[in-house]
C-alpha cells in the first residue's frame, strides 16, 4: 500500500504535465480556428473597436486555461479518492500515513534511499536550508553521514550502504524515545522531492539510478570541471575510479532511456 501511495502520487505529477500539454494545445488549435474565420468570414464579429481584437485574441487563451482547469481538477479529485482510500487501509494496519519513515526506511530500496540521501547533499550545498531539515527530520540523514557525491562512494546493495541504513534507523528510532515525530509529508512534498516510497521495477530502477547519477555527475563537474574527464589521470586512484564509475554508467544509462523514449520513466 505504501508503494500503491507512492505510484498514486507520482501519477498526480503526471496529470499536472497532461493538463498543462492539452490547455496549450486547446490555445493552438483554437488559436488557429479564430486565424482561419478571420479568413473565411471576415472579423466584422469583432467590431472596430480594439476591444473586439482583445477579446478575440483572449478567446483560445480562456478555452486553453479552461480545459487544463477540467482536467487537472479531475486529476486530483481521483487522487484525493484513492488517496483517502489508501489513507484509511493504512491506518487500519496501524501505519500513519503521512509519515512513512516512523517507524523506520524498511520501505525504501536501496536505489531510493540513494537517491534522496543524493538530493539532501544537493540541497544543502545550494542553501536551501529548510528543505535539508526536512530530509534530516523524516529520514535520519546528517551532514556527517560517511556519503559523498561527486563521485559517489556508496552502491545499492553494498555493506556501506547497509551500515548507512542502521545509521538512519538508529536516528530515528532515537527521535523516537525523546518524544519527537518525524514531519508529516503529503502529495507537495512527493511532487517536490519523490520522498514517499515507490516500488523499483525495472524501469523505475533504471530512472531512480540515472536521477542520483545526474546529481553526482553535476557535482562533479562543478568540482573539475565542465570535462573532468581530462583530469581524471590526476585524481587519487580510488576517487578516479568512483569518477569513472559515476561518468559511464550515467552515460550508459542515458543512451538506455533514449532507446526506451520519453514514456518508460
Amino acid at each position: 500500500m505504501w508503494y500503491e501511495l507512492g505510484l498514486l502520487y507520482s501519477r498526480a505529477a503526471g496529470g499536472k504535465n497532461r493538463a498543462t500539454m492539452l490547455g496549450f494545445t486547446i490555445i493552438c488549435v483554437v488559436g488557429a480556428l479564430v486565424l482561419l474565420s478571420g479568413y473565411f468570414f471576415g472579423t466584422a464579429w469583432t467590431g472596430s473597436r480594439p476591444e473586439g481584437a482583445i477579446g478575440a485574441a483572449l478567446v483560445p487563451v480562456l478555452a486553453g486555461l479552461g480545459g487544463g482547469a477540467v482536467v487537472f481538477g479531475r486529476e486530483r479529485l481521483r487522487t484525493r479518492r484513492r488517496g483517502e482510500a489508501l489513507r484509511r487501509s493504512l491506518e487500519e494496519r496501524g501505519e500513519d500515513p503521512a509519515r512513512p519513515t516512523r517507524d523506520g526506511l524498511w520501505a525504501y530500496y536501496d536505489v531510493q534511499l540513494i537517491l534522496l540521501r543524493s538530493e539532501y547533499e544537493f540541497l544543502r550545498l545550494q542553501g536551501f536550508g529548510a528543505a535539508a531539515r526536512l530530509f534530516e527530520e523524516a529520514f535520519g540523514f546528517t551532514p556527517e553521514d560517511p556519503f559523498e557525491t561527486g563521485p559517489l562512494n556508496i552502491s545499492p546493495d553494498g555493506e556501506a550502504l547497509h551500515r548507512l541504513r542502521e545509521r538512519w534507523d538508529r536516528r530515528l528510532a532515537m527521535r523516537r524515545a525523546r518524544g519527537m515525530e518525524v514531519p508529516a509529508l503529503g502529495l507537495q512534498e512527493d511532487l517536490d522531492y519523490q520522498v514517499f516510497p515507490r516500488e523499483m521495477t525495472v524501469p523505475a530502477e533504471l530512472a531512480t539510478r540515472s536521477a542520483y547519477l545526474a546529481i553526482s555527475c553535476d557535482l562533479l563537474k562543478k568540482r573539475y570541471g565542465r570535462n573532468p574527464g581530462k583530469k581524471l589521470s590526476r585524481m587519487p586512484e580510488g576517487l578516479r575510479r568512483r569518477a569513472e564509475r559515476d561518468l559511464g554508467e550515467y552515460a550508459a544509462l542515458t543512451r538506455e532511456t533514449g532507446r526506451r523514449g520519453p514514456g518508460a520513466r
